[in-house]
């Protein structure tokens, strides 16, 4: 899928959001190295802390269904501003994802790609750990 049709499936993932506390609504589409291409959407809790961001719901999709290589994702909201995924996300991409991976984020100018590795330097890994 080209970058423009990924968009386009993160745009239709925002549709879905589930947000009445911030209206603030979020959709991802994230493509595995075989093409194929899972969607989150942001799902709000009254505790906050128990909200589900657009990524990690498409991340924990595709890792279920036995994904572990990842291309690009895109990330755009209602608002179309430029939205980058947070800090969590970021980490919970960079399991996965080396620092090359692209991030499409949708600004009221067009698209604007990063890579997580500019996203997210010296982020923690499982090297850490041992």
């Amino acid at each position: 899928m080209d970058d423009r049709e990924l968009l386009e499936t993160a745009r239709e993932a925002v549709e879905r959001s589930y947000a009445p506390y911030s209206e603030y609504y979020v959709g991802a589409a994230l493509e595995t190295d075989d093409g194929s291409v899972y969607t989150g959407c942001n799902i709000e809790n009254a505790n906050y802390s128990n909200s589900v961001h657009a990524e990690e719901l498409a991340l924990s999709k595709a890792v279920e269904d036995g994904h572990r290589e990842f291309e690009v994702v895109a990330v755009s909201s209602d608002r179309r501003d430029g939205v980058t995924p947070c800090g969590m996300c970021r980490q919970s991409l960079s399991e996965f994802c080396a620092a090359d991976f692209r991030v499409i984020c949708e600004g009221e100018d067009g698209p604007t790609t990063y890579t997580l590795g500019e996203l997210l330097p010296n982020t923690i890994t499982m090297e850490h750990l041992e």
